[in-house]
């Protein structure tokens, strides 16, 4: 379980900034984009791996997922809808944060219609076949990260990362600091300092690059 003051926080900092406070390590394949843009959404992982080419699954995660919960979902990126609007909507009226899929979806207008958060490699208009149980909570891989039940997944128009459970604390508290760190350099950059010289980039210029500005 998660904080919903950290899942808020969390949310908020975006998907960028929680990898970054990281160590680096958690981004999902950028081919994962936002169908829907302007939304963040962060939360709880409730993992499906679906047959490919086949939905049951995530009909099946959708009555099972808690509120607040982040579907994510394992289809071997085959180029089907394995959400669309109906399963949005059931989804949406269920209190699910949003869906990461590493496949595709479709009814992109229904979807920004709805302003349902969903992550998909693209579009598809193919329908998925509903006939194979797949699996329900147990770690699948996504986008190239393993993602466990339970472990933190932050999304936004920049991408998704996940965190696993064990980090959320420490990456909480690195998230902090980073942000404060971005205010002050933010304030410094307004007061005329330079990037080369905030982040201590000169070292790597060439000697007569590197000269401080006159």
């Amino acid at each position: 379980m998660i904080e919903a003051s950290r899942i808020e926080f969390f949310a908020r900092a975006g998907a960028a900034t929680v990898y970054e406070a990281h160590d680096r390590v958690g981004d999902i394949d950028p081919a994962l984009r936002a169908i829907v843009r302007g939304l963040a959404i962060a939360g709880p992982a409730f993992c499906v791996r679906c047959e490919p080419g086949d939905n049951l699954a995530l009909h099946h995660a959708v009555a099972e997922a808690a509120p607040g919960d982040v579907i994510v979902l394992s289809g071997d990126g085959v180029a089907c809808g394995y959400l669309g609007d109906i399963l949005a909507e059931a989804a949406a009226s269920r209190g699910i944060a949003g869906v990461v899929v590493d496949g595709f979806v479709r009814d992109a207008a229904e979807l920004n219609r709805m302003r349902f958060p969903v992550w998909a490699r693209g579009l598809a208009i193919r329908g998925a076949t509903k006939i194979h149980p797949g699996e329900i909570g147990q770690p699948v891989h996504c986008g190239g990260v393993r993602i466990a039940p339970g472990d933190l997944v932050v999304a936004d128009d920049d991408g998704a990362c996940a965190v696993p459970a064990a980090d959320i604390g420490r990456v909480f508290e690195a998230t902090g600091r980073r942000l404060a760190q971005e205010v002050e350099m933010r304030e410094r950059l307004r007061q005329g300092a330079l990037t080369l010289d905030l982040l201590d980039l000169r070292k790597y210029l060439s000697p007569v690059d590197a000269a401080q500005p006159r």
